[in-house]
């Protein structure tokens, strides 16, 4: 006798969402086109990613080593990194746990990604990359609170984008502010050069943006009600797509943006500090010098509570004393100031 066919399991079913209560809004379907990785292109999808990751790491890992502004502009729009995030974001507020375990490998392996292409341009590069040699470096070396700030307006615009249908053209300023790639990539560049500081200071900076797409992308979500009016009707999760806590993914999103908002505030206390440091030495060091009929030339900070007074003029080595004085009246311990005098000759071109 022959055996009945074996039975093939069904596929299971795809969410079906109401519409949105306002034809301004895109519909659930068509947030969800946009940044999971499901649905029948979801291999397309991947492989776009992955293509256009790999292209965005090595244009801005040779944007940083060239030094070149424009040229990791360019990076910036080029990279898919927000998918991702926003991805991440998305599932949480729906509760979809399927997509938002593999958003974040995506973003995760991204992230890894984009370092070790950064890591390998810098093998490439004559000379160490570091935040004293590169301006592309310093810029994402140190970040503060105010990156932040940018970071969660740029992420709110982003998630508005996201919502509705008659903004969305400003993505691509999206990407350009909120930088994504190329903190990772001088991640790579910044350690192959053995600039910890700046590698660990980079990564923070991406880590920041993260958390502040994410976080405002929750509050955005909440305040258009994109949860809400994606369940009407419903008692539960779509059929097919097991359910997140998303309480539990809320309170994680709020305590990674207060995790990282405490290294920047530490970041920025102790960068207006040494400034004010150095404005209060560069003032003090500018009166002296118009005293002893001196010139400053420049006034740098060169290690922890160390820095270095450049000055030129006179026919000798000039006495400190007034300049200790004037230190210590603004409160500042000279022992943490160095001098240095640089002879200086005048010649007369006709001679």
């Amino acid at each position: 006798m022959s055996q009945p066919p074996s039975a093939q399991p069904s596929p299971e079913p795809e969410p079906v969402y109401p519409p949105p209560p306002s034809d301004a809004l895109n519909r659930i379907e068509d947030m969800r086109a946009s940044v999971f990785f499901d649905g029948p292109k979801r291999v397309r999808k991947i492989q776009r990613f992955w293509i256009l990751l790999s292209l965005s790491s090595v244009i801005a890992a040779a944007g940083v080593v060239g030094d070149s502004t424009a040229t990791v502009i360019g990076a910036m729009i080029v990279a898919p990194m927000m998918l991702p995030i926003q991805g991440t974001m998305l599932a949480t507020v729906l509760g979809d746990r399927r997509n938002l375990t593999f958003s974040l490998l995506m973003m995760i392996g991204g992230a890894a990604a984009a370092i070790l292409i950064g890591w390998g341009v810098g093998l490439l590069a004559a000379t160490p990359i570091t935040e004293q040699t590169n301006s592309q470096v310093a810029a994402r070396a140190t970040p503060g609170l105010i990156d932040l700030l940018a970071a969660l307006a740029t992420g709110a615009v982003g998630s508005i984008a996201l919502v509705r249908k008659d903004i969305s053209d400003t993505l691509p300023g999206v990407a350009i502010a909120i930088s994504l790639v190329p903190p990772l990539v001088v991640v790579g560049i910044a350690a192959e050069s053995g600039d910890w500081g700046s590698s660990i200071g980079s990564l923070i900076l991406f880590i920041a943006n993260v958390a502040a797409i994410l976080g405002t992308g929750v509050v955005i979500m909440a305040i258009y009600r994109v949860q809400r009016w994606g369940r009407i009707g419903q008692a539960g999760p779509p059929p097919g797509v097991k359910a997140v806590n998303r309480k539990r993914s809320n309170i994680a999103i709020a305590g990674m943006l207060v995790l990282v908002a405490i290294p920047l505030a530490l970041s920025t206390f102790v960068t207006t500090s040494l400034n004010t440091q150095q404005a209060n030495i560069t003032q003090a060091a500018e009166a002296w010098a118009l005293t002893a009929d001196l010139d400053v030339i420049s006034v740098d900070y060169v290690s922890a509570l160390s820095y270095l007074v450049r000055i030129t003029g006179g026919d000798e080595a000039p006495d400190v004393a007034d300049l200790t004085d004037r230190l210590t009246a603004a409160g500042i311990d000279p022992t943490t100031v160095d001098v240095e005098w640089i002879p200086s000759v005048r010649v007369n071109a006709g001679d």
